[in-house]
């Protein structure tokens, strides 16, 4: 947890120029959203001109600039970190010590032709948005054919001559560019022992194959065995794995399996002004907090024990999300919910009929949506007969209003604590 009087240095690992800030805010902008842009900027900002390492400044500076909270200016930190603009290293003590490094943005060109940045882009902005963005980063064409190249070479313009000293310019400043990492990386070994290797070269593999592997695998929800089918079918005539080919088949791959529709990414919690105020100790008001600071991707992660989630259920979420624009804590509070009641299948109509109702209620916070839940359970047991009732064994803890007032004991709040610590 970072503190408002823990220091911070900011590094400059790049240069970072008017054309980067441009492609910062028209490309990324959309997918980590504008208060990550701004904390970059702000960071960018504690450089002096020319300078490449800050003073030492108190995160109290930050809240100050930013007018937010610590715990938002962490979330955009984490986001600014997973897109690779910004690594962070602590040495922590009485006082912490932080040490920001900013890296460049990408070329416009290799953003828009990278295998997740570039589809999530794509989600996020619509069809026309996108088409006006790629126009705008499209060079001039210049036809030349009836001209001559009359331009003079290196050789025409200097000449070598001696000299008596040298020197190396060790730790001169480059354009390092962010680059996204993947830690849950695919299982390569496995991936490879299921391949004819007599038909692909050894050296198919390469780092940016592998690369190229990852990010798909990560974006279309891709597992070792449908990867493997789609690289045989992107093997060109000289053993090696067609790249621009392995991107369509798991385009279309993807595409098949979810109507046409393409990914995006889940990455927000319940936003800061939503939030209920802390200190509430009792089973509800931990929960509370729980529903508000875990993403909705990790809380149904959590439920299927920490396995793999299948895409119909993050599919579900999505719409949730992206559709119907309901807050993250809620969605984490509607699926509670409907696991709990419905023998922990998710239906996705069920799900959707609650979820329009709730929107048009316009419901935003987690406890307007836990006392939905409780409403929705109790018109549900005055049903006429022949409708099947939903038990109260099968609700949620959270249910019981007197529980907020009673203390827990040693083994509850051992069992509450593995319960939060599975959700996070």
């Amino acid at each position: 947890m970072v503190l408002p009087a823990d220091s911070y240095i900011v590094v400059n690992k790049s240069i970072i120029t008017d054309q980067d800030k441009k492609i910062l805010v028209d490309l990324y902008q959309p997918i980590i959203g504008n208060k990550a842009i701004s904390l970059y900027l702000t960071l960018l900002n504690d450089l002096e001109k020319n300078s490449f390492v800050t003073e030492e400044f108190s995160h109290h500076h930050l809240l100050s600039a930013m007018q937010t909270s610590l715990e938002d200016i962490t979330k955009m930190r984490e986001r600014l970190e997973g897109i690779g603009l910004l690594k962070t290293y602590v040495k922590k003590g009485s006082i912490s010590n932080y040490v920001y490094v900013l890296y460049g943005p990408v070329s416009a060109n290799e953003f828009l032709n990278h295998p997740v940045l570039n589809i999530v882009l794509y989600n996020n902005v619509g069809k026309i948005e996108y088409k006006k963005i790629v126009e705008s980063y499209k060079l001039p064409r210049v036809v030349l054919k009836d001209y001559e190249d009359i331009s003079s070479s290196f050789d025409e313009v200097f000449t070598s001559v001696p000299v008596s000293s040298f020197f190396n310019n060790d730790d001169i400043v480059v354009k390092n560019k962010g680059k996204i990492v993947f830690k849950n990386a695919i299982d390569f070994e496995l991936l490879i022992s299921g391949l004819d290797t007599k038909a692909i070269s050894e050296k198919a593999f390469n780092k940016d194959v592998r690369n190229l592997i990852n990010s798909l695998c990560f974006l279309y929800n891709i597992d070792v065995v449908t990867m493997q089918g789609l690289i045989r079918t992107s093997v060109n005539e000289k053993g090696m794995i067609d790249k621009d080919s392995l991107r369509k088949a798991s385009r279309n791959f993807y595409q098949f399996e979810n109507s046409g529709n393409l990914p995006t990414l889940i990455h927000s919690t319940q936003p800061e002004h939503l939030k209920s105020p802390t200190g509430d100790v009792s089973k509800r008001g931990k929960m509370v907090y729980t529903f508000e600071n875990t993403n909705p991707y990790q809380f149904l992660k959590s439920k299927y024990k920490n396995g793999k989630v299948v895409t119909r259920d993050l599919q579900i979420v999505e719409n949730l999300l992206l559709d119907l624009k309901l807050t993250p804590g809620v969605v984490n509070v509607l699926l509670d919910y409907v696991l709990r009641v419905n023998n922990q299948k998710l239906n996705k109509t069920y799900i959707e009929t609650i979820a329009s109702h709730w929107k048009r209620l316009g419901i935003e916070t987690v406890p307007e949506a836990m006392n939905a839940c409780i409403k929705e359970h109790k018109k549900a047991k005055k049903k006429d007969a022949g409708v099947k009732k939903v038990k109260d064994s099968k609700v949620p803890e959270w249910f019981d209003q007197n529980v907020e007032m009673k203390r827990n004991s040693a083994s509850e709040e051992e069992e509450l604590v593995n319960l939060i610590n599975n959700y996070k």
